[in-house]
């Protein structure tokens, strides 16, 4: 069986006149809610898409302890991902990115020790956010700096050279 590549794809979909393109993309939205998620986010209302997985990812990293309800660590990383995908505009990524980074350090200050697969994480986040946030113009950093830091102070104190890691990213990306 021959390798299954994206070249064979788009050469097919490229012969699609527009109608049939339309009657593609109409299919694929009705595929999936993941597909559904991507395309509203793309083309329809990216601002509630972004409201939409904020709440997700606070419920993945901050969950309701007293319902028994669990971290979910990978599934709020992939609708980060997959939100970054959908939505090439670095402010909302960076907003999306520090809530992720935020609702994780929230959890763990208020309910201590996780494990050194949460902080990997958290550390991951905070360089993509770091990363995103230098790319964006002088101007409109601030708010996000000023979010950075106030997650670096909170998590003094904080094991698994977490702490450490935060302040060495964020001294690095932003050294004045």
């Amino acid at each position: 069986m021959p390798k299954q590549t994206w070249s064979a794809v788009k050469s097919a979909v490229i012969k699609l006149s527009h109608d049939e393109l339309l009657s593609l993309v109409a299919e694929l939205y009705r595929l999936s809610k993941q597909n559904q998620t991507f395309l509203h986010a793309r083309f329809a209302d990216a601002e509630a898409a972004m409201d939409e997985c904020k709440v997700v990812v606070a419920d993945c990293l901050y969950p309701d302890v007293q319902r028994n309800r669990p971290l979910q660590v990978a599934k709020a990383k992939k609708v980060v991902a997959d939100f970054c995908k959908a939505v090439a505009n670095p402010i909302a990524q960076a907003d999306l990115m520090l809530v992720f980074l935020e609702q994780g350090n929230a959890f763990t200050v208020e309910f201590g020790d996780v494990d050194a697969g949460f902080y990997n994480a958290l550390i991951t986040m905070a360089s993509r956010a770091a990363e995103t946030i230098c790319v964006l113009p002088q101007e409109l950093q601030q708010p996000f700096r000023d979010r950075f830091a106030e997650v670096v102070q909170s998590s003094s104190g904080i094991g698994w050279g977490y702490h450490d890691e935060l302040v060495e990213i964020y001294g690095a990306a932003f050294p004045d």
